[in-house]
């Protein structure tokens, strides 16, 4: 193996929060509020249901932390599932977590051309084509969102640690504009604390709205499972992945409810939110803090984005490149750049999805990007699975009890995520859209395995393994 296939350990604790913490917050963390959250389960119901995702998503983790520690190669959940339960699952896995964390990219790269609407009207709204499905697309948004996505494409070539570095300025801005703003609003003299009641929206079943919020968490925090897609790249001991995970979460589950509570306070939040704002954060935080608080969300909401879509880079091209070197996709994808030993290859590709996305309207990658939660919980599912089937075959329980607990907990949680995705009928479920996508999702990971992957099918176990693992057991 010449000396240009392994990636650079340059990422330290610090990045990977930041790297993680941006994946999770997007655009959504400042439009749901609005739209979802408490129209389904208010004030305190969202919280609760946030807090009780994010306590699964934190045994859940557990499983990560024991499976980075054991395997700290680059493809994380990929490279689990092969170790577990050999190719197959691993490619089923893998192949979904790729259009996961792939659609992620382009769709915060549009949310650009959203947030400019609302900090620059008419700027970026030229050169009308069409619309899909009511979404309309202009030119001006979409080379908007194009731009970024050369940028951070561009970056992320360059080498992780200048990503993993301007991804910490990113993310301290991010989460130090939204606790300024939660101070601010908590302390005017305007603010009622009164304005949060009822507790929960009245035309809804409490136990109902907090489930509601618990079966999106995989979408909420789909990120933190980016860790393990690094972890080649650390510079310091995969036993702090577990502390780094439980991190990432906390912060991510203050983000969501600092926006969420800002949005409730500064009104009567029942009354406020069935006027149907167009943008309830937006028009909460501009009654309460005037310009300045406007200019300083506008500050948060752009920061969100641009850190998610650098957050998802990393993780789209580290899983792309290990599934490349292990013959899952074509090998082209599993080259690194000759200068800067990165994956530049799967960098691109990235990029190039991202630049033809944009064109289909946000409608039609919001359905794509419903299908994140899924894929998400497919990971979840293989991790927690593998961490009890490698702990049990190597007689670890005995030492680590936690463990199987955790992993069994974690499996039940995953298939639960799915069960409240799939089965038809819950309000959770995949709309019909995203469904049919999802089938041909499938169907084409079908004709891909047969036709395309015949050198993986083939490969022995243990040849697999080397590349799929690049030597480093």
């Amino acid at each position: 193996m010449n000396q240009n296939t392994k990636l650079k350990r340059n990422l330290t604790p610090l990045n990977i929060v930041a790297l993680a913490l941006g994946a999770i917050i997007g655009s959504g963390c400042f439009l749901l509020p609005g739209d979802v959250f408490l129209k389904t389960a208010g004030p305190i119901g969202t919280i609760i249901g946030l807090l009780i995702g994010a306590i699964m998503l934190c045994i859940i983790a557990y499983n990560y932390g024991y499976m980075i520690n054991k395997y700290p190669v680059a493809g994380g959940e990929y490279a689990f599932s092969f170790k577990a339960f050999e190719r197959n699952h691993a490619f089923i896995c893998g192949w979904f977590l790729v259009l996961c964390y792939i659609s992620i990219v382009p769709f915060n790269a549009t949310a650009l051309g959203v947030i400019s609407k609302q900090a620059f009207p008419g700027i970026f709204e030229i050169g009308y084509l069409y619309a899909i499905e009511g979404s309309k697309v202009f030119v001006g948004e979409a080379v908007l969102g194009i731009v970024a996505v050369i940028i951070f494409a561009y970056t992320n070539i360059k080498g992780v640690k200048i990503t993993g570095n301007l991804q910490n300025v990113i993310t301290g801005a991010l989460v130090g504009s939204v606790f300024f703003l939660l101070i601010a609003t908590l302390l005017n003299g305007q603010v009622r604390y009164s304005n949060l009641k009822p507790m929960f929206p009245t035309n809804v079943n409490p136990v109902k709205g907090i489930l509601s919020i618990v079966a999106i968490t995989p979408f909420l925090f789909v990120g933190f499972d980016s860790i393990p897609q690094v972890a080649e790249e650390y510079d310091f001991s995969p036993k702090l992945v577990f502390k780094l995970m439980l991190a990432t979460i906390f912060f991510g589950f203050f983000m969501y409810v600092a926006v969420n509570t800002i949005t409730a306070i500064v009104l009567p939040w029942q009354e406020f939110i069935g006027s149907s704002p167009n943008w309830a954060t937006g028009q909460a935080v501009q009654y309460i803090l005037g310009k300045f608080g406007m200019m300083l969300l506008f500050i948060s909401l752009f920061t969100a984005i641009i850190a998610g879509i650098n957050g998802f880079y990393v993780a789209a091209s580290r899983l792309l490149y290990s599934m490349g070197r292990s013959s899952a996709l074509p090998y082209w994808f599993g080259k690194l750049h000759p200068k800067y030993n990165t994956p530049a290859n799967s960098i691109i590709f990235v990029g190039a999805c991202s630049i033809i996305a944009p064109w289909f309207g946000r409608q039609v990658l919001g359905w794509i990007v419903d299908m994140s939660s899924l894929g998400a919980a497919v990971g979840f599912l293989h991790t927690s699975m593998a961490s009890y089937r490698i702990a049990k075959d190597n007689n670890e329980f005995e030492k680590n009890k936690i463990l199987k607990t955790t992993s069994i907990l974690g499996s039940i949680f995953s298939a639960g995520f799915l069960g409240l995705l799939l089965i038809p009928g819950l309000p959770s479920s995949l709309s019909n859209q995203v469904l049919i996508i999802l089938g041909l999702w499938v169907a084409l990971g079908v004709v891909f395995y047969l036709a395309v992957c015949k050198e993986y099918r083939s490969l022995s176990y243990k040849d697999l393994e080397n590349k799929i693992f690049n030597k480093v057991i």
